[in-house]
């Protein structure tokens, strides 16, 4: 029987970063993945014309560059190719009107361009997110550290002892005011409010969700300081990175390897059966990279308590995503010649759009105007296709998972809900009647499009539940201290020898790793 010291099921991120953790300290390491290629939501594909390399999904590494995997395993993944490309103008907005604005890496230009937008809107602009870095050892220490621990356990004494106990929990009530009430009362500017209002739902959250105000000014902050990176060639070099990392430091990652069961013995994870039969011992642990619903309904359906059952059928999945790929024969005209270099730039109508789309997604309608989040790769990554040509890679955070009606009255809801091929390119073809009319002669430019649905995403990871990249809602009630569970401690189970890790725990979603690379410092 093969045998190692921990089993690690799934090959996303997180998984990555704790077995090149654990592994470099000398743990015997086996990565565990059911598709035929690792990275989970990391994959780059030929998938419109030759020689135009896309992302497919994930493709911006700025939680991972500033977050703590980056900082121990960096140099090492450096020597094995991993490199990363940026930009000096990391987002921005464009609104139906043509008004816009644009987000640089630099504090005093930002300032400077908000105050053109609306007097005082750029001052505050500098208070919100010098109020980010004031704060950053607390906020980031909550965001990104174990929370049931001592450390933390420590930060929050020191902190409310530094602030006194009114000023602390005044603190705390502010991080929880939600995005709109922050921009409404902060911002004259509706552009200025249309350029943070879509970065909530790259938190999974939606304008009037709690906490997405505090996020939003993170996100807002870690822009400006890293900018919106993405990796030179393709994502897939960044998953080729950690399997030379891994395998070097005597790791082993087998794809084709469906595990179907955690082998428990005496109350403790040994093992893991694989759907073929074969059956695999672990000396230490068995470390799941899955949703909820993977591990408790499938990897332990033979083992559910009330309590667990209960808390499974409770957990919440959010809204779906939407992916659009395209390869143009030249670059996008974009109205303004200054959005040509933007890595990130999101189409909306603003702050009230940006809610009514994300609304209508969540209670199951197709949105009539969609957030369109338009990211220009070549720009960053010329080697990202044939010179002088283009490639966009669009996402859409607001799309129904299950589909009950069309805002706008045209597309017809099927039957049983589900997604079809017919629907998803009608669908995309709504973003890019948005698109032309944005950007001068795109329809003529255009060689190849790609559109990826919900359900098609989901088929490419079962993590992906109905599409949703975030492992779950990630309103304030499933983060924190209360994700996935009301009662979950950190990534430990109700198995010994048996951890939970991956965007459905914290620190949640997005290509930090955090999650995999706090289990694995503990370990």
């Amino acid at each position: 029987m093969t045998t190692a010291d921990h089993i690690i099921v799934g090959s996303g991120v997180n998984a990555l970063v704790c077995a090149a953790v654990l592994a470099g300290k000398g743990a015997k390491v086996l990565v565990l993945e059911r598709n035929s290629m690792i990275g989970g939501c990391i994959r780059t594909e030929e998938i419109t014309a030759p020689g135009f390399v896309h992302d497919v999904m994930a493709t911006t590494f700025v939680l991972f560059t500033t977050g703590p995997a980056y900082a121990v395993l960096g140099k090492d993944l450096a020597r094995h190719g991993l490199e990363f490309c940026n930009t000096d103008t990391p987002t921005g907005v464009l609104r139906p009107d043509g008004s816009y604005l644009i987000q640089r890496m630099n504090q005093a230009a930002n300032i400077a361009a908000f105050n053109a937008a609306a007097i005082g809107d750029g001052d505050q602009y500098g208070r919100d997110v010098g109020e980010i870095g004031k704060n950053a050892g607390l906020l980031f220490g909550l965001l990104g550290g174990g929370l049931w621990s001592w450390p933390t356990l420590k930060l929050l004494a020191r902190e409310a002892w530094r602030r006194g106990p009114r000023n602390f929990a005044g603190f705390l009530g502010e991080a929880l005011v939600p995005a709109r009430g922050w921009l409404e009362t902060a911002y004259q500017s509706e552009t200025m409010r249309a350029l943070w209002a879509p970065w909530v739902l790259h938190a999974g959250l939606a304008p009037e969700d709690a906490f997405s105000g505090q996020i939003t000014k993170v996100i807002a902050f870690a822009l400006e300081a890293a900018g919106a990176p993405i990796v030179k060639g393709g994502a897939q070099n960044f998953i080729e990175a950690f399997k030379a990392l891994i395998k070097e430091r005597g790791g082993e990652i087998r794809t084709g390897a469906d595990v179907a069961h955690v082998v428990r013995k005496n109350g403790r994870a040994v093992g893991v059966r694989l759907a073929s039969g074969e059956q695999i011992a672990a000396r230490k642990s068995v470390i799941c990279s899955v949703t909820p619903t993977q591990l408790y309904d499938r990897l332990l359906a033979d083992e559910r308590s009330a309590e667990k059952t209960e808390n499974v059928r409770k957990y919440r999945y959010g809204k779906g995503n939407f992916q659009v790929h395209y390869a143009l024969n030249r670059p996008p005209a974009w109205r303004s010649e200054e959005l040509d270099k933007v890595a990130l730039l999101h189409l909306t109508p603003g702050l009230d759009g940006t809610s009514k789309a994300c609304n209508e997604a969540m209670r199951g309608i197709l949105p009539e105007v969609p957030t369109i989040c338009v990211g220009q790769p070549h720009v960053l990554d010329p080697s990202r296709c044939p010179q002088g040509k283009a490639i966009l890679w669009l996402q859409l955070p607001e799309a129904p998972r299950h589909i009950k009606g069309d805002a706008a009255g045209k597309l017809e809801a099927p039957a049983d809900g589900k997604w079809t091929e017919a629907l998803r390119e009608a669908f995309a073809d709504r973003v890019e009647a948005i698109l032309a009319d944005n950007i001068d002669g795109f329809k003529e430019s255009v060689i190849a499009r790609r559109a990826y649905s919900p359900a098609d995403l989901e088929t490419m990871n079962i993590n992906l539940v109905g599409g949703d990249p975030y492992g779950g809602s990630a309103t304030i009630d499933q983060a924190f201290l209360w994700r996935p569970f009301k009662g979950s401690v950190n990534h430990d189970t109700n198995v010994k020898g048996l951890y939970h890790i991956g965007a459905s725990t914290h620190p949640g979603a997005g290509l930090g790793g955090g999650s995999g690379f706090l289990l694995a410092q503990r370990l």
